[in-house]
C-alpha cells in the first residue's frame, strides 16, 4: 500500500548523513551473445558494455539519493582500478579504504544471450586486505554502514568480522545502522562470521533468493504449499517467508520483489507490504543495488524503515526506466519524490 510519505519531516542531525560501504568492487564486462558457446567453440560478441560493479552501484544510488557516500573497501593500482578511482570521482564518491600497490581490481565478464547468463570472474585487491582494514571507520550518529554479499565469502570477510565485533558496533551501544545484503551462497559463507553477523542484529535487505538461502542456512522451515496453487500465492509466500526470517534474526527484514515492492518487518511487529510500482522490464541487471543504495540514504537521512522503503521502491522503478545499456541507473531524491506525488495523485 501507499501512504502520504512525501510530507514526512526529515529527522533533525548534527553532521551530514553518511553511508559507508565495506563492499567490494570491481570492473562488470558485459557481452552480448546469440547464444551460449559449447565448449571449444568460437561465438562472436554483437555488444560490448563496461561498468563498474559490486558495492559502487549502492554508493552511485545513495550519492543520487542524496547521501554523503564512502567506499571502506580496498582499491588496487592497475587499469581496473584506475577504471573504478575514475567512476568514484565522477560519482563523487569518497574512498577512504586502503590502497594496495602491485594489485589491480578484480574483472567479471558476463555473457549473456537474453535469456540466460553464465560469469567468468577473477578477484583482485578488492578481495584482499586483513582483519584491520576498516579500523579507521568510525561511523556518527545516524550514518549507515552497507555490508554487501561479496565481502563474506574471501580474505575480506575478516576484515568484516573485527568490524563487527568492536564495542561500538554492539546493537546495544550502536548510533548507526547497519544494511546487509546477504549472498544466496550463504553456504560459503564462514559460520562464526554468520553468526556475528545475526548478533549484530542489521537490517536484512534480500531478494527472495537470498531470503530462501538465509532459511535454508538457519534451518528454518518454510511452507511452500501456497506457491503450489494454480493462483501461485505468491504474496502468502512472501509474507510468510519475512515473518519467519524475522522471528529469527530478531532485527528488521526487507524482502524485495522487484515491481510487487517489498514486505518489511520490523521485529515484534506485524509484516507490512509496500507496494512497488510497475514498469517495462528494459534493463539486463538487477536493480537491487539502486534499492539498497536509496535505502541506505533515505535511512541516513532520518526517515523510517517503512518511509525509507515506500520512497526506495519508486527509486528502483525509476532506475529501470533510466538504465544505461541495461544498468538501472538511481533517480535523485526529488524525482523519486515526484513520482510518488504523482501515484499518489492517481
Amino acid at each position: 500500500m501507499l501512504s502520504d510519505i512525501v510530507n514526512k519531516i526529515r529527522a533533525q542531525r548534527d553532521h551530514e548523513p553518511t553511508v559507508f560501504s565495506l563492499g567490494q568492487t570491481w570492473v562488470d564486462m558485459l557481452m552480448h551473445v546469440p547464444q551460449m558457446p559449447e565448449a571449444g567453440r568460437f561465438i562472436e560478441t554483437s555488444n560490448v558494455t563496461r561498468c563498474v560493479g559490486g558495492s559502487f552501484q549502492v554508493l552511485d544510488a545513495a550519492t543520487r539519493m542524496g547521501a554523503h557516500t564512502k567506499l571502506a573497501s580496498m582499491l588496487g593500482t592497475g587499469p581496473w582500478a584506475d577504471c573504478i578511482a575514475s567512476a568514484l570521482r565522477r560519482a563523487h564518491i569518497a574512498h577512504t579504504g586502503r590502497t594496495l600497490p602491485n594489485q589491480d581490481n578484480g574483472l567479471r565478464i558476463i555473457l549473456s544471450d537474453g535469456e540466460h547468463k553464465a560469469y567468468v570472474a577473477h578477484h583482485g585487491a578488492e578481495s584482499r586486505g586483513d582483519a584491520d582494514a576498516y579500523k579507521d571507520i568510525h561511523p556518527q550518529k545516524g550514518d549507515v554502514v552497507h555490508i554487501s554479499s561479496n565481502a563474506l565469502m574471501n580474505d575480506g570477510a575478516v576484515a568484516v568480522q573485527k568490524f563487527l565485533t568492536r564495542a561500538e558496533c554492539q546493537p546495544d551501544a550502536r548510533t548507526f545502522r547497519i544494511v546487509l545484503n546477504p549472498t544466496s551462497a550463504l553456504r560459503l559463507v564462514n559460520a562464526q562470521l554468520l553468526e556475528t553477523l545475526i548478533l549484530a542484529r542489521p537490517i536484512w535487505s534480500m531478494n527472495r533468493q537470498q531470503a530462501r538461502s538465509l532459511a535454508d542456512c538457519l534451518a528454518i522451515d518454510i511452507d511452500e504449499t501456497p506457491t503450489m496453487r494454480v493462483s501461485g500465492g505468491f504474496d502468502e509466500s512472501m509474507l510468510a517467508l519475512c515473518t519467519s526470517l524475522s522471528d529469527v534474526l530478531r532485527a528488521p527484514v526487507v524482502l524485495r520483489a522487484g515491481s510487487r515492492g517489498a514486505w518489511i518487518r520490523q521485529h515484534g511487529e506485524g509484516v507490512m507490504h509496500i507496494d512497488g510500482f510497475p514498469t517495462k522490464a528494459t534493463h539486463i541487471r538487477s536493480a537491487g543495488p539502486a534499492h539498497t543504495g536509496a535505502l541506505c540514504a533515505l535511512l541516513a537521512e532520518g526517515w523510517d524503515l517503512e518511509a525509507s522503503v515506500q520512497i526506495a521502491n519508486a527509486a528502483a522503478a525509476l532506475a529501470i526506466a533510466h538504465n544505461v545499456n541495461g544498468v538501472p541507473v538511481c533517480p535523485g531524491y526529488d524525482e523519486a519524490t515526484a513520482f510518488i506525488k504523482e501515484k499518489l495523485a492517481d
